[in-house]
């Protein structure tokens, strides 16, 4: 029996962290440092025609003001991001297609050079003895811009004629590729008793992270090297593309990040302005630095959703699905930044818990003149969700069948596992069926109605919608774990994750302590540096308790095998005579010993454990949500939330709750509330500050009830799926089924996001008007 594991211990960096003790990047000071501010394109489309910076250079306090022409004849080059999908998680499982052409993947210059291409990409930087002269000076940059025409809908953007954000893709599609066997699913879908077709849009949501991003450039001219100090998702990923745009090797370079204050995703990826400030810092022979202020962020910070997608669904007359078909079209914005990697998400999960025959993905990645899009926290999989679930609603109505019922036909039966589904994913574990139906008990499904004309007496609608959900974590496949006894009675772990809220110092120590018969307490962890972090992936896709969890257990159990045998020669006996037990080696039949903090005394105790490659894992469970809304208004009130996951074996789950609670009310944002939203014919970013974009507040929401269950996996020895995305996956479907089921008696199928009051209130009046269509029997 786990003496720690699956205990829910507090987090022990809350200590530090509540008290005001914690380091973010723009904590840190260095001697002699001076500011950095941007000069941002004001127009979403632009040459740049000239830029004139002696006003500017002339202020007092102001070191320098560079451009992209500085930065190229310095002789660097842009960033590379990730790459384009290519293949299934699993060698043997179909991979993605490009017929036509292969994916376009242009490095992002740090500084725009030629052109513009969205609003608020930088143009200059300006280096100043002080923040606020460092401001002050951008507005005497004076740059000379042929504004040209934008386009900032994906849609939009694939019509002919429409201007191109790149030269080399005229047609604006960076990607078009597909996923699953187009023939057997239209001849299924022809066949089918019942198709439906319907029109999903996930829209554009802001990172409104905790802490802004932040970033300070180091350079030391005595040995020609560079430290960057910036918040991420992980040192590795920084590190290798930093030196790839420097054009320096990774030896003369240093990443560090420190406490961060929210990842989600876009904090994964090399951004324009830490090469910046880098580069900065070795024109001026000074530390650079730089903190985004939140106007800057809504322009400049990675953004996630916006997707447009087709749904095909052939059913038989029993209501059992037949064929699924997809053509999806991602927003990526005016960089390929990680904008590829939802889209490659989607294509994978779209059938999600449901024994769907036959499959076909067509994707395609679009270029607009927007800011940058990229994984958010779940990355293609919350949309992939919401458009199914929605679908089965949808289906639900047009056949007759009780959504609940339509759902429970068509779930893979438990005893059909390992279930492979037509796009290629094999689930090992998951019962889906018994998640469905505890989360409806949970939920008092039963008791709905009762509740729903009690409300009706208070003059208010009331709904309540399900969602089914299935992950499939996949994140960068190569990860490292170092540990080491120090004599001193701590185990130091290095790995190369990073935690922005996840908890790692608490649950990373619990797994090596079970292992290891020490206490949490006795275990530090160390990441967040390449001087020390040497390799890994960082935390992303639910990946980091996977992969460095079951390293640790890997380093461990080499940190055990050390000890022994240097128990074995300081005890005198043989290395098969010993037992580990308390912390240490005992000799059998006798009362000597050696405990592993004696043994590091003697020799050293340290270990490796380096992993490249997939560890599959899917998550899934089911959530259940309960609303009601104000007619004259529009005003929806969450009610009841209730979340069931099988998130695999819970290594801490006070954590695991407070990443699924997290989770959720992010997806509840983005259901009912937020909305990146550009306007078309300049492209020009309308909802730009915490007046325009709204985010869930305490009083949003409802308490929630969170139910972790488990049906093992046999991928990894923790038996870990992830719960990092939990919350989110299911979040969207379930909130929208349950506000679109309040408004079924006015006739009401379907609402795009965010389903806000004022678009409410729009769909009642036109319902009780007879304008609006009853979409399921369209």
């Amino acid at each position: 029996m786990s003496a720690y594991i699956g205990r829910p211990l507090r987090r022990v960096e809350d200590n530090r962290l509540v008290r005001g003790n914690g380091r973010y990047t723009d904590d840190f000071a260095y001697p002699d440092q001076v500011y950095a501010a941007f000069v941002r394109s004001p127009h979403a489309h632009a040459a740049v025609v000239n830029i004139n910076i002696d006003r500017a250079r002339a202020v007092p306090g102001v070191l320098t003001v560079l451009t992209g022409a500085d930065y190229s004849s310095d002789g660097h080059v842009g960033i590379v991001h990730a790459s384009p999908p290519t293949d299934a998680v699993d060698p043997r499982t179909p991979a993605f297609r490009y017929p036509e052409r292969q994916p376009f993947d242009q490095p992002q210059l740090p500084l725009a050079v030629d052109r513009v291409r969205h609003v608020g990409e930088p143009v200059a930087v300006v280096i100043a003895e002080t923040a606020a002269q460092a401001r002050d000076a951008i507005d005497l940059v004076e740059v000379e811009y042929e504004v040209l025409p934008p386009v900032a809908d994906a849609g939009d953007a694939m019509q002919p004629g429409a201007p191109s954000v790149w030269d080399a893709v005229p047609d604006n599609v960076a990607l078009d590729g597909e996923h699953g066997d187009r023939h057997a699913a239209e001849v299924a879908l022809r066949a089918s008793a019942v198709v439906l077709e319907h029109e999903f849009r996930s829209q554009r949501i802001a990172n409104a992270q905790m802490e802004p991003r932040s970033a300070i450039g180091i350079y030391d001219s005595a040995t020609h090297s560079y430290l960057m100090v910036a918040g991420s998702q992980g040192v590795s990923r920084q590190h290798a593309g930093l030196a790839a745009a420097l054009q320096v090797p990774l030896e003369r370079v240093r990443v560090i990040s420190p406490d961060v204050g929210g990842g989600f995703g876009p904090r994964s990826f090399l951004q324009a302005e830490q090469v910046v400030v880098v580069w900065a810092a070795r024109r001026v022979g000074r530390p650079v630095r730089w903190t985004s202020t939140r106007s800057e962020a809504f322009l400049s910070d990675h953004q996630g959703r916006d997707s447009i997608a087709k749904l095909r669904l052939g059913l038989d007359s029993a209501g059992r699905i037949q064929a699924l078909a997809a053509d999806c079209a991602y927003n990526l914005g005016a960089h390929t930044v990680g904008g590829y990697v939802p889209v490659g998400n989607f294509s994978r999960i779209l059938c999600s818990v449901y024994a769907i025959p036959h499959a076909f993905v067509r994707m395609r990645g679009v270029l607009t003149h927007t800011g940058c899009t990229g994984p958010f926290r779940g990355a293609g999989r919350p949309e992939a969700m919401f458009m199914l679930e929605r679908l089965l609603d949808l289906a639900a109505i047009r056949t007759g069948i009780d959504r609940v019922e339509l759902r429970r036909r068509n779930l893979i039966p438990h005893d059909q596992l390992p279930f492979t589904t037509p796009l290629g994913l094999t689930y090992d574990s998951g019962d889906f069926l018994r998640n469905m139906q505890r989360a409806l008990g949970l939920a008092d499904w039963s008791g709905f109605p009762q509740r729903r004309e009690e409300a009706s007496m208070r003059g208010r609608l009331a709904g309540i919608g399900l969602a089914n959900y299935v992950e499939a974590p996949v994140g960068a496949p190569h990860e490292r774990v170092q540990a080491t006894v120090l004599a001193t009675g701590t185990v130091e772990l290095v790995a190369g994750t990073q935690s922005t809220g996840q908890g790692h110092e608490t649950s990373f120590a619990q797994v090596a302590a079970d292992q290891l018969g020490v206490s949490p307490q006795q275990v530090r962890l160390v990441t967040g540096d390449t001087a020390v972090v040497t390799s890994g992936g960082g935390t992303h896709s639910d990946r980091s308790m996977r992969l460095a969890g079951t390293l640790i257990v890997e380093a461990c159990g080499q940190i055990r095998e050390r000890a022994r045998q240097v128990a074995a020669q300081v005890l005198e006996v043989a290395a098969e005579d010993l037992v580990y037990a308390n912390a240490g080696w005992s000799a059998i039949g006798t009362d000597r010993q050696l405990s592993l903090f004696e043994a590091a005394r003697v020799d050293d105790i340290r270990a490796e454990a380096k992993f490249t490659g997939r560890i599959p894992a899917h998550p899934t469970g089911a959530a259940v949500c309960e609303v009601e809304v104000e007619p004259e208004t529009g005003a929806i009130s969450l009610i009841r939330y209730t979340a069931v996951d099988d998130v695999g074996q819970p290594i801490n789950p006070l954590i695991l709750h407070g990443q699924v609670a997290g989770g959720i009310v992010q997806g509840i944002g983005q259901a009912v509330l937020e909305h990146a939203l550009y306007e078309a014919g300049s492209g020009q970013l309308l909802s730009s500050s915490f007046l325009d974009y709204a985010i869930p507040r305490a009083d949003d929401v409802p308490n929630f009830v969170m139910d972790l269950t488990e049906d093992p996996t046999q991928g990894n020895p923790l038996r870990v799926k992830g719960g990092g995305e939990a919350g989110i996956t299911p979040c969207l479907a379930a909130v929208v089924n349950a506000v679109v089921d309040a408004l079924r008696p006015l006739r009401i199928d379907h609402l795009d996001m965010p389903v806000t009051s004022e678009r409410v209130r729009d769909a009642i009046t036109r319902g009780q008007s007879g304008v609006l269509p009853d979409i399921a029997s369209s």
